[in-house]
């Protein structure tokens, strides 16, 4: 038994440690026009999630427009994907009322907001957190979300429309306490989508949530078609965003009309409380 770890502890001095290389295989649904006739706004919609979405509702015949704060980047991806664009800031409360008017225009209408748009600045500990890293964060994923879903929700209830959705982009780490802004904010979403959905299905106004796990993007650091190995979720690895899409195409689609107020986690049971974690 001795032997085995020296001649292992041999292999690894002169091979090195070897590495742990996982693929995800995933398998999407079939188009079968889950979508059409919606007109879905997203935000940060030019790349990770956002633009996976936008794939993927396209797909299912709706209309989207993608938002952002990079011009050239969402009109080149608009382009690609055969979506409308548009700027915007999602710091910036004071244009969201003009913005949903203009996104209406663009898209003959709109029934659905996907509040994806997000930053984490991965600070470690409270310890680390400037307060302008807090108000950023803040601003983005919480004030942001939060002031558009009000502007939307005011457009359908003017507009007399009794069939619509919004989709907020949570995280698995609203599931859990902590100390860093990120996870504060998305705990604090988590409670706006409830609370949303309890006060304004009876406008017709649905409100979900998707709750991934750590997922492939320039945000985390993980390539789609890189290694996807993660030693700390369950089976292993990091999660696609093609695949967290599938499930927010459900729950925008009609087939999904009896959830509202649901947070969908997709990290494969991870943030289970279960007592012999």
């Amino acid at each position: 038994m001795i032997s085995q770890y020296i001649k292992r502890g041999l292999r690894y001095i002169l091979h090195g440690i070897p590495e742990t290389i996982v693929k995800a295989e995933i398998y999407q649904t079939q188009p079968c026009n889950s979508l059409k006739g919606k007109k879905i706004i997203i935000t940060g919609g030019g790349r990770g999630l956002g633009l996976a979405m936008a794939k993927k509702f396209i797909s299912e015949g709706a209309n989207v427009l993608i938002s952002g704060r990079n011009a050239s980047m969402l009109e080149v991806k608009a382009r690609e994907i055969g979506a409308e664009w548009l700027v915007l800031d999602v710091t910036s409360a004071s244009e969201f009322n003009s913005f949903i008017t203009d996104a209406a225009v663009r898209l003959d209408g709109c029934d659905c907001l996907v509040n994806n748009a997000g930053i984490s600045l991965h600070e470690g500990s409270i310890l680390n957190v400037a307060e302008e890293q807090f108000d950023s964060q803040l601003s983005t994923n919480l004030k942001g979300s939060y002031f558009l879903a009000k502007e939307f929700i005011k457009y359908q209830i003017a507009c007399g429309r009794k069939k619509s959705s919004i989709l907020f982009v949570s995280s698995e780490r609203g599931s859990y306490v902590d100390d860093l802004p990120y996870g504060i904010t998305k705990a604090a979403i988590n409670s706006l989508v409830q609370g949303l959905a309890y006060r304004y299905i009876k406008e017709g106004v649905r409100v979900n949530a998707i709750a991934p796990g750590v997922t492939a993007s320039d945000m985390t650091g993980f390539k789609e078609d890189g290694n996807l190995f993660c030693s700390y979720n369950l089976t292993g690895r990091i999660y696609l965003p093609s695949e967290v899409a599938e499930v927010a195409a459900f729950l925008l689609s009609d087939s999904s009309a009896c959830l509202n107020g649901q947070i969908l986690t997709c990290n494969e049971g991870k943030s289970i409380n279960a007592h012999w974690k």
